[in-house]
């Protein structure tokens, strides 16, 4: 990692659903999130030029996607959903999380080797232990509602007020009893990460 990137430590979670009230699924739907909670560089005044942070950013992106496959005990071709999020400490702004999107993106699609749909997003600036919502969004098709979900994530003991908590999550299966319509998974036709 480089010296902007400075991890304290991971933090990780992960839910197996067999059944939501209605029958036992076939297969659980399994969503994991990893996230990074490192030193924000930024803390506490104001830099104009923080944009050598995203580059430096992108390792830390391929390592918790590749700790999500791992909780899911998943290649990244098997990766139905993602998604990512941000929590900033509240020493730093807002801005700050906005860092993450350009080297989550990159770093997800480059350890799971695919993925043609945006990468949902949610951040804050917050205190420690905060919860958030990491949204989630099927990977190849943005439309496929039965996809459409969240995981819940925390850090206990942060972020402190100068640090960042970084999060990528992912999903094998969507919600366990998706029956609203919509575009189904069978009917997605790969091109622009939409349909």
């Amino acid at each position: 990692m480089s010296d902007l990137v400075k991890v304290r430590k991971f933090v990780a979670t992960i839910e197996e659903t067999r059944h939501d009230g209605g029958p036992a699924l076939d297969r659980p739907a399994v969503k994991a999130a990893a996230g990074g909670v490192i030193a924000n560089p930024y803390a506490g005044r104001y830099v104009a030029d923080i944009q050598p942070m995203m580059k430096a950013l992108e390792p830390l992106a391929v390592e918790l996607t590749e700790r999500v496959m791992k909780l899911l005990g998943a290649e990244g071709s098997e990766l139905e959903a993602y998604g990512k999020g941000a929590i900033v400490g509240l020493s730093g702004e807002l801005e700050h999380a906005a860092l993450w999107h350009q080297p989550s993106g990159f770093g997800i699609r480059h350890a799971m080797a695919g993925g043609k749909s945006i990468v949902p997003s949610t951040v804050k600036v917050a205190t420690a232990g905060t919860r958030i919502d990491i949204p989630l969004h099927h990977a190849a098709a943005a439309y496929v509602r039965s996809h459409f979900d969240a995981i819940e994530f925390c850090v206990p003991d942060g972020p402190k007020p100068d640090e960042i908590v970084f999060i990528v999550a992912a999903s094998i299966g969507g919600r366990p009893h998706a029956r609203v319509g919509g575009l189904a998974q069978a009917g997605i036709r790969m091109g622009d990460g939409l349909r």
